[in-house]
């Protein structure tokens, strides 16, 4: 039998809505799946009824057949709402007692192909998404977004006539410092001693306007090699922020920003000015390579390198706020502008690689940043849980679309902090065991009132030292190992 517990997994987010629906199917039910569709999913309840206090009466409907089939004949109408993204398999009638039936009605997330998912014929008025409260109507901006991911091409190839000469546009400083980290990282590449601008045709910074025949910057380009003045023209509120809270007496310990004209404020160059910085202090375990060199590249850094990367080739530079990095001794958390052009359930599984700028992508690849497309997500939840770190939270966010994830770090400092509470938790139980023992116990009573599965732990961590230390000592019968060991609090 189906119980309104069933559905606690959709709660979050407010996923769920319930509609009374007694007799035929509501008008606002579109705008409901167009919500979850444009959002993260959700279901709809046709025969229930949501009450102030959240809680859920289940009043049925009448003829659920009829209504399931007024709901595909509507669906399917392109004049009611624009794209069928369910199959059959998304509706069902559920019986909840005798002679009472509700309708669910699972909504998925929609492709990007797909959106905007509207109502009626106009998507500028018929687009709609889920927040807190419930279904709002998306604004220009937000179908604009939307529109834009739906196509197939790569945004970030847009050729940009505005700028005539890419030498004035780009910070030749930076393209020089690219070409050479290429020569030395691959230097029998054949790239390597082609001119400049031949190189910039190649990997996607300039491309040649189909109507006019010149040549100019793309999207790409200006982005990644551009002055931040210049690059203002086409994004307006294009925004690059590192914070850094290392003392808690001050507000930043070190900050970078892009729009203070001290550098050059392009994508290359704050990357290489960030990275250092976010990865400083990550503790790094002692390990020689060679017996020689140690390495200082360890799995975390990588994966803070990945998680760094496929932020700038994943943001929206034309959405608000800008992207923004900042770091504390216990988390570092990345939040860029977009949404996310695949479920969150795909980007931790890995392998699908979806890259809203293309070209970025291919110009950090080259010179061998970020090049695992596909895997960035999934590879940062393995090195967490390897290092028994929280897990990575991913959250999306919209109006503004927003992606942030937040990652816990092991600093020196914090691993400090781990260490003494570990050494307080450690005093804490040893004085419990000495009270404990008082009285001659068995290591099997003293375990299990400690309630410690783990025999060898227990061992090594507790009993073993109080044994060498003296503070309990072994009574009938004085000898290791026998099963009728016992062990007293010396006083």
């Amino acid at each position: 039998m189906f119980s309104i517990k069933d559905l606690s997994n959709y709660k979050e987010n407010n996923r769920i809505e319930a509609k009374k629906a007694e007799t035929e199917l509501p008008k606002s039910i579109w705008e409901t799946y167009s919500s979850f569709a444009n959002s993260l999913g959700g279901v709809i309840l046709l025969g229930v009824t949501e009450n102030s206090d959240k809680t859920f009466d289940l009043s049925g409907v009448n003829n659920a057949e009829k209504m399931v089939q007024d709901f595909w004949n509507s669906i399917n109408n392109q004049k009611i709402v624009s794209v069928n993204i369910l199959s059959d398999r998304n509706v069902q009638i559920i019986e909840v007692s005798k002679n009472k039936e509700i309708i669910k009605i699972d909504v998925p997330r929609a492709d990007r192909r797909n959106k905007p998912v509207y109502v009626g014929e106009n998507p500028l008025t018929g687009s709609f998404r889920r927040n807190g409260e419930g279904d709002y109507r998306c604004t220009k901006s937000e179908v604009k977004n939307m529109i834009s991911d739906s196509l197939d091409s790569s945004s970030d190839m847009l050729v940009l006539t505005q700028f005539e000469d890419f030498k004035t546009a780009f910070d030749m400083d930076t393209v020089i410092r690219y070409k050479t980290r290429l020569s030395n990282l691959k230097p029998n590449h054949v790239w390597n001693d082609i001119p400049v601008d031949e190189l910039l045709l190649k990997i996607g910074a300039l491309a040649k306007d189909e109507e006019s025949g010149k040549i100019h910057p793309t999207a790409a380009g200006i982005l990644m090699f551009g002055y931040e003045y210049e690059i203002v023209r086409e994004f307006p509120d294009y925004f690059l922020d590192y914070r850094e809270k290392l003392d808690e007496t001050t507000r930043w310990s070190d900050r970078v920003v892009s729009n203070l004209g001290e550098w050059s404020g392009n994508l290359y160059d704050f990357y290489f000015k960030i990275y250092a910085r976010v990865t400083s202090d990550i503790k790094t375990p002692f390990k020689l390579k060679n017996g020689f060199d140690r390495i200082d590249d360890t799995p975390m850094h990588e994966a803070i390198r990945e998680a760094v990367t496929n932020a700038l080739v994943h943001s929206n530079y034309y959405e608000r706020r800008g992207l923004v990095i900042e770091k504390s001794f216990k988390e570092i958390t990345i939040s860029n502008p977009g949404s996310m052009r695949i479920s969150v359930d795909e980007a931790v599984s890995g392998g699908v690689s979806d890259t809203r700028n293309q070209t970025l992508m291919k110009m950090f690849a080259l010179i061998l940043i970020g090049e695992r497309a596909g895997s960035g997500l999934y590879g940062i939840h393995a090195v967490w849980e390897e290092n028994k770190l929280s897990r990575p939270v991913l959250i999306e966010q919209f109006n503004p679309d927003r992606v942030v994830l937040k990652l816990q770090i092991e600093t020196e400092k914090s691993a400090a902090d781990k260490n003494t509470t570990t050494v307080t938790t450690t005093v804490a139980t040893t004085d419990k065991i000495m009270e404990f023992c008082s009285v001659p116990r068995s290591r099997t009573e003293i375990q299990e009132f400690l309630e410690m599965k783990n025999k060898n732990h227990f061992l090594k961590t507790y009993l073993t030292p109080l044994l060498e230390k003296g503070k309990i000592v072994m009574t009938i019968p004085d000898k290791p190992n026998s099963r009728n060991q016992k062990y007293k609090t010396v006083h």
